[in-house]
């Protein structure tokens, strides 16, 4: 089968690999229809990963056809069209029984990671009855493909974790990249006050508005912390969601929090932070950080079922995987393509 392999850092390449074999009685085999690249895969694409390491078919989204099941396995069969969840839990240990499944002791963020993922004709999914979602009948696959990673991270990182489900909170979303988009989307679930999004990139902060944010602020400009206080009473936020993953966001983050109001983390650091406690000890101010645990994605199905939430609006671009490099080449350079999300469509 062909995969996309990384191959040490600022390398990767398709090669031709042997299809997975089912290795335990609880896995399954899922042929790919489609896929998608991550921002995670460019952090290990940068070496920032140390698990993962060269030789590894990459990707941890995605949908298919389940091909083959192991023994255990109760709840799939061959033919079944399924989500396949960036997270991997086994549903029995202790991180699991708590509904951290990022943390999962025999699973976790494994795929792409430290097993082969998603970026090739087929994967094997381990715990597969509790990693896997049927796909409901008549939903557009290629939106699909956001609810492995995007959505549920952007809802569960950003949105409740920051207690967007106040009414009346003013938020801001600092990225207007995949996940900071998506938590603008998923925000609109309840009733904030405003929802302000920063970035420096004039195309996404468009996107941005037309998604529903209330305010945009170009980051590229001097008064970025004036313009959010004067939007919010003089009094900042009441939820910042750090949706970057460097350290110039989280300090900006820093400034923009209002006393009492909550810091909610979703990027991905690769380096070290200022955390300003001279000035946020008094201040009441919660900070908190999370990786998906996907306990939301049976929630985020249904919305999609009812039209209160539309994937589709994330995707930028489309590729068949034959074009797969050029697909990351867009997805790297997305100030210059305008990329947000891309899907790749697997040969039939």
């Amino acid at each position: 089968m062909k995969a996309l392999v990384y191959r040490g850092p600022g390398q990767k390449s398709v090669e031709e690999r042997a299809k997975p074999v089912i290795i335990a009685p609880d896995d399954a085999i899922v042929k790919l229809t489609r896929t998608t690249i991550c921002g995670t895969d460019l952090h290990i694409l940068k070496g920032d990963v140390p698990s993962c390491t060269p030789g590894r078919i990459l990707g941890h989204e995605g949908v298919g056809v389940i091909e083959s099941v192991g023994p255990a396995i109760s709840r799939f069969k061959p033919g079944d069209h399924v989500l396949i969840s960036c997270i991997t839990a086994c549903g029995k240990c202790d991180y699991c029984r708590r509904g951290m499944y990022s943390h999962c002791e025999t699973g976790g963020w494994i795929l792409g990671n430290s097993i082969d993922g998603t970026q090739a004709d087929y994967v094997r999914i381990p715990h597969a009855d509790t990693s896997l979602y049927r796909i409901p009948d008549g939903v557009d696959e290629d939106a699909l493909v956001m609810m492995s990673d995007v959505l549920p991270t952007a809802f569960e990182c950003g949105v409740l974790n920051g207690k967007i489900e106040d009414p009346g909170v003013n938020v801001v979303i600092v990225g207007a990249g995949p996940i900071g988009l998506a938590t603008l989307l998923t925000a609109q679930f309840f009733s904030p006050g405003k929802i302000i999004v920063i970035d420096r990139d004039a195309n996404r902060l468009g996107v941005a508005k037309r998604l529903g944010a209330s305010d945009i602020v170009d980051a590229g400009k001097d008064g970025v912390v004036e313009k959010v206080r004067a939007l919010t009473d003089g009094l900042g936020a009441d939820a910042v969601i750090e949706a970057v993953g460097t350290p110039e966001a989280f300090e900006l983050c820093q400034d923009l929090v209002a006393p009492g109001g909550r810091i909610a983390n979703i990027g991905v650091h690769g380096r070290k932070v200022d955390l300003h406690l001279e000035k946020l000890w008094s201040h009441n101010v919660t900070i908190t950080t999370r990786l998906v645990d996907t306990v939301t994605t049976h929630v985020l199905l249904k919305a999609v079922e009812t039209e209160k939430l539309d994937p589709a609006k994330l995707i930028s671009h489309r590729f068949g995987f034959d074009r797969i490099l050029e697909a990351y080449d867009t997805f790297a350079r997305a100030a210059q393509t305008q990329a947000l999300k891309v899907v790749i469509a697997m040969p039939d």
